[in-house]
């Protein structure tokens, strides 16, 4: 597998929207060789079962109790794990606490924060600028500074100043955890003082020290009755917790502060690092394809003109959102979806003994012909005009951006707001094409990102 992924990263690839052989190159060798049956693959000892078939997919997502998260090396949990690793009646509690803040009428709330972000990212951007109102810029930076202020000012109602250091503290840990998971596993090696090691501890030592900061003081504050707002996300969530805990009599109905303490970690790393990315990819696919560029920019100016695009028309923007829907499709964050049985179960015809691993593979599925047509990966909104139900002949179950079942992502809405708000205003000021010294060589560190950065062309209209 390592010798497979170092040679296709080795050097860039054509640019073509048909990636699963280069960021998946081993899992894709057996898809092809399986002709889209079920497969297995090891990992040291552990089989992993590769499921194909729509309804088995359905199965393994739906039946969160019987098929639970991967966690795989212990020392992942300090990178993030709150609701996404929860688990069963532990899982139903935290969705059920967290999940009012996530509601389309707290979003609202958010709205300033997405537009004033985004502004400041746009006028480093014209501040580069020369006499021709143009410049080339590698996106990625902006972008992640942008995700991380955004998440900063909608988690904690902080500067991006103030959440500085745990955006770089958690990106260096993604790094160091992205080469541990590319590695084979051996029980206890967390406890080995390895470099690795010792440094990743450090991280979450500090991480935890920043945010534990953060909540005792929004605790004092609200308690003093200093701070009575309630629009960032951490105070929502200290809201509904509160009132989970008066309903039920007791603390053991809501969450305890370590719990609290892991949502937000989750918030912040979930939260900027796969938007960031999603909206990398929308501008290389745009700038790849003007047409549609030019489509979207024409149906935000008839919506907003150059009026400050707000929620109600950003729900209007149906060409914005094919845009989109495609982007996750050709290139998904998750390029895969792991579930662990911990009893012998069956799956289909499949018999599983306990401690396989079901894996889903997003980016397989997304790229599929018998799923999507001949045109599967080429770059076709148009095949999500009547929506994500319709754009398949198996409906949406293998098409997972956000996951599938009960557990699909809580910050989806917020996760496409901030997306639509973001490139709204951009393509209300900008246009962009791909500079000549673009390299297309997607890869996976935890989430999809274009290894080579994003090189565009911006010119001010």
């Amino acid at each position: 597998m390592e010798q497979m992924q170092n040679e296709v990263q080795s050097k860039p690839m054509n640019l073509s929207h048909d990636i699963s052989s280069r960021v998946m190159p081993f899992f894709y060798k057996f898809w092809v060789s399986s002709h889209g049956n079920n497969f297995f693959t090891w990992i040291g000892t552990t089989p992993v079962v590769h499921v194909t078939e729509p309804t088995l997919v359905r199965e393994a997502s739906v039946n969160y109790r019987k098929y639970l998260k991967v966690i795989g090396n212990p020392l992942r949990k300090s990178l993030a794990t709150g609701l996404f690793f929860a688990e069963g009646d532990r899982w139903a509690k935290h969705r059920k606490i967290i999940n009012p803040a996530f509601h389309l009428e707290k979003l609202k709330h958010m709205e300033p924060s997405f537009y004033e972000t985004c502004s400041e990212m746009m006028d480093k951007w014209e501040e580069l600028m020369t006499g021709e109102n143009s410049c080339e810029v590698d996106v990625v930076p902006y972008f992640c500074s942008f995700s991380a202020d955004v998440i900063s000012r909608t988690a904690f109602g902080s500067s991006f100043k103030e959440g500085r250091k745990i955006f770089e503290l958690q990106k260096e840990q993604a790094e160091m955890m992205d080469k541990i998971d590319k590695s084979l596993y051996v029980p206890g090696s967390r406890f080995l003082p390895t470099r690795n090691n010792k440094r990743i501890k450090e991280i979450a030592q500090e991480v935890r020290a920043i945010i534990y900061s953060i909540i005792d003081k929004r605790v004092a504050a609200m308690k003093s009755g200093e701070i009575t707002s309630k629009d960032d996300l951490l105070g929502m969530l200290l809201e509904s917790n509160n009132k989970e805990i008066k309903e039920g009599g007791n603390k053991n109905f809501g969450l305890s502060n370590e719990d609290i303490f892991e949502e937000c970690k989750l918030f912040y790393f979930a939260g900027q690092d796969t938007t960031a990315y999603a909206l990398i990819w929308t501008m290389i696919l745009l700038s790849h394809h003007k047409d549609w560029q030019t489509r979207a920019r024409e149906e935000i100016l008839h919506v907003f003109g150059d009026k400050r695009p707000d929620i109600h028309g950003l729900n209007q923007l149906k060409i914005l959102n094919m845009i989109l829907n495609e982007v996750h499709r050709l290139y998904p964050v998750a390029t895969t979806t792991r579930r662990l049985i911990h009893e012998e179960v069956k799956l289909g015809n499949l018999t599983l003994p306990a401690g396989t691993i079901i894996q889903l593979n997003n980016l397989l599925f997304h790229h599929d012909k018998k799923t999507w047509g001949e045109d599967a990966s080429e770059f076709n909104p148009q095949r999500f005009s009547e929506g994500v139900s319709k754009a398949t002949k198996q409906g949406q179950v293998l098409y997972l951006p956000f996951g599938t079942g009960p557990r699909i992502c809580i910050g989806q809405n917020f996760a496409m707001l901030e997306m639509k708000m973001a490139l709204a205003m951009i393509l209300q000021r900008f246009s962009f094409d791909l500079s000549p010294s673009y390299s297309h060589a997607p890869q996976t560190v935890l989430s999809l990102q274009p290894q080579l950065g994003a090189h565009l062309i911006l010119h001010k209209l």
